[in-house]
């Protein structure tokens, strides 16, 4: 499991625009808000790749034992340690507290 992570120190000045946080992401970084009040909050990339069909949808559509491809998608850890896929809100994107994790 990925430790908290310390955000690099944000100030009116050092804050990050989403533009800023998406160049991040696409670098491999975890990026956050700073307005997020969830402890532990984190966005990153999940890159394309594919993974074996488990399910009878996928394995009627792909075939029994096939590789399902997806895309590259970002996913958020959650408060509680889940991940889910993850889209930025109209609010997260003209946010101007984008911080970089390290």
């Amino acid at each position: 499991m990925i430790p908290d992570a310390t955000p690099i120190p944000t100030t009116p000045e050092t804050a990050r625009t989403f533009g800023e946080a998406l160049d991040a992401i696409k670098a491999g970084h975890r990026v956050s808000r700073s307005g997020w009040n969830g402890k532990g909050l984190f966005v990153y990339l999940v890159p394309a790749n594919s993974y074996p069909a488990q399910t009878g949808v996928a394995k009627a559509f792909f075939g029994e034992g096939a590789m399902v491809p997806y895309t590259a998608y970002m996913a958020v850890k959650n408060v509680d340690g889940t991940v889910s896929t993850w889209a930025p809100s109209g609010s997260d994107a003209l946010a101007e507290d984008w911080v970089i994790l390290v």
